[in-house]
């Protein structure tokens, strides 16, 4: 099964529900994945400013396979929560086209995959797309409200706030899904894990639509 938590904007919980789903149902042997895409100027394979990513776009993505469960990053989170294997793949701005057959390698050799990145809904349809949604937060950017309509459920971030206060978000568009309300620091409840173990259960195991191949841990093109 391909799980996929995506959200309306930037810092709102989308690792922290990520990891919290992957330490409450640790049975399900999650391979996990960190999408980031970096902007103008800035090389994937170092995650620094770079001219290559200018002049000569040598390095459309980097993939790298996180072992340390202590190191603070986002890709650790995962390991640390219980993932068996963690990846940060990153890529330029609008180039995740180019890491796909190497997506496609880590999701064949998986048990489960959940991938944070509203991006990669471009290119897969997942078993599960969970949209994280956070009441406080005005900024709903248009990737994800493009992908809204396709959520399977949406995950509601209470901090205090009684309602959204989002402007020229239909609430149709969530209000009629599966929606599970959680106040940080609990970023998942049983429920919503409950929910999860169910749609994993009944999953059939099929292909993701993406080229793959041998499994490959670290790669870079």
């Amino acid at each position: 099964m391909l799980l996929v938590v995506g959200g309306h904007t930037r810092n709102i919980g989308k690792t922290s529900v990520a990891a919290g789903l992957i330490a409450a149902t640790r049975e399900l042997n999650w391979t996990a994945v960190k999408i980031t895409q970096f902007g103008h100027g800035t090389c994937s394979s170092e995650g620094e400013a770079c001219e290559c990513a200018v002049e000569d776009p040598a390095h459309p993505f980097a993939v790298t396979e996180e072992h340390d469960r202590a190191s603070g990053t986002d890709s650790s989170r995962f390991l640390a929560a219980g993932a068996q294997r963690s990846y940060w793949v990153r890529t330029a701005a609008g180039q995740l086209g180019h890491a796909l057959p190497a997506l496609g390698r880590i999701f064949d050799s998986s048990v489960h995959a959940m991938v944070e990145s509203n991006s990669i809904l471009q290119f897969v349809r997942p078993e599960i797309y969970l949209a994280v949604l956070d009441f406080v937060a005005e900024d709903f950017k248009p990737t994800g409200l493009k992908y809204l309509d396709r959520a399977d459920a949406v995950v509601l971030i209470r901090r205090g706030a009684e309602r959204e206060r989002w402007t020229g978000v239909a609430r149709k568009l969530w209000d009629s899904k599966p929606r599970f309300y959680v106040e940080p620091p609990q970023y998942v409840t049983e429920a919503m894990a409950a929910w999860v173990r169910g749609r994993a259960n009944s999953s059939a195991t099929s292909s993701r639509g993406l080229p793959g191949g041998t499994s490959e841990r670290t790669e870079r093109p």
